[in-house]
């Protein structure tokens, strides 16, 4: 007998795990999440499970350190509830940003999350735009990256001039920089940047002709908004035309915020993987769902089906 699919969700993002079910044709499975008087997060999966290919839908973003433990919380009540597979749907992983070690007697937090997600239960990994790709690595189960670039990219072809340039706003961010400018055909800038500290950089040289053209900044993710905001009013001194940004992740902070609204960015294109809190929505943000791209990698991970196809542009029909 094949396994049916059950969808939960966490706390963190409930409308976005409803979203997803919803474009499957599904819905969500009954789970309550409730705490003890003492803050102790407690978990019951009010329905049958045994034998069910389960996924457990949570981005773990702010407070990051709550939505992990609740999501290790779930998969142990998966496992001990005797799922046939169980897959964490993380559409944010946190703590990405500490993936080695950059000084010296720090941790390398990214993988001691990892290895708290597969031994809770885990069995497979779906999750979107990882901060640094080597961090598939440091699971011993399959992960499945998706991108949000072909839900990014259809909204900026509607946006953009045709003689568009795409910025990296520093070197990391060269290699995503590059896929959007190939898959919109437009051209391609770098911004150096030196950071000052960890809310604070500055911006120093920019390569490649941008005067007169839009342009658009790509990153995985912003909190503070400081390297965008940097990068674009190097920018604007350079004489570009309209500035845009786009952006996975958005982790705004309400500081964040204050910066973008001050910045020469005219419009930054996010999607919906981790929720945008009332305080932080403004005209400058425009929000893309990517419920239904990950809602297709749910079925066809369930179905046994290619993923990877999901990797390319034409995955923008999961707009």
């Amino acid at each position: 007998m094949s396994m049916a699919i059950k969808l939960f969700s966490g706390s963190a993002h409930p409308e976005l795990a409803r979203h997803i079910a919803a474009s499957i044709g599904t819905r969500l499975g009954d789970l309550h999440s409730s705490r003890f008087p003492g803050g102790e997060t407690f978990v019951k999966i009010a329905e049958q499970v045994r034998g069910e290919d389960v996924f457990i839908i949570q981005p773990t973003c702010s407070p990051p350190n709550e939505n992990l433990m609740e999501l290790l919380i779930m998969l142990d009540a998966a496992r001990r509830a005797s799922c046939g597979r169980i897959t964490a749907v993380l559409p944010f992983f946190g703590y990405a940003r500490q993936d080695r070690k950059d000084q010296p007697r720090v941790p390398i937090t990214a993988k001691l999350v990892a290895n708290l997600l597969v031994t809770a239960g885990a069995e497979r990994i779906l999750t979107m735009d990882l901060h640094a790709q080597q961090i598939q690595g440091f699971f011993d189960i399959p992960v499945d990256c998706l991108y949000a670039a072909p839900v990014l990219v259809a909204h900026l072809q509607r946006t953009l001039h045709p003689d568009a340039v795409v910025v990296a706003p520093d070197s990391g961010s060269v290699k995503i920089a590059q896929a959007y400018a190939d898959m919109l055909g437009a051209g391609f800038a770098v911004v150096a940047k030196r950071r000052v500290s960890a809310t604070q950089v500055a911006s120093s040289h920019l390569v490649g002709d941008v005067k007169d053209r839009d342009c658009v900044l790509v990153d995985d993710l912003t909190t503070t908004a400081s390297t965008l905001t940097q990068a674009a009013e190097r920018l604007a001194e350079a004489g570009a035309g309209g500035i845009y940004a786009a952006v996975s992740h958005c982790c705004l902070t309400v500081q964040g915020l204050e910066t973008l609204r001050r910045s020469p960015i005219r419009q930054m294109i996010v999607t919906d993987s981790v929720p945008l809190r009332p305080e932080l929505q403004d005209p400058k943000v425009v929000v893309l769902s990517v419920a239904r791209l990950l809602g297709e990698a749910i079925r066809r991970i369930h179905e046994g089906q290619s993923v990877s196809t999901l990797f390319r542009l034409e995955a923008a029909q999961y707009v």
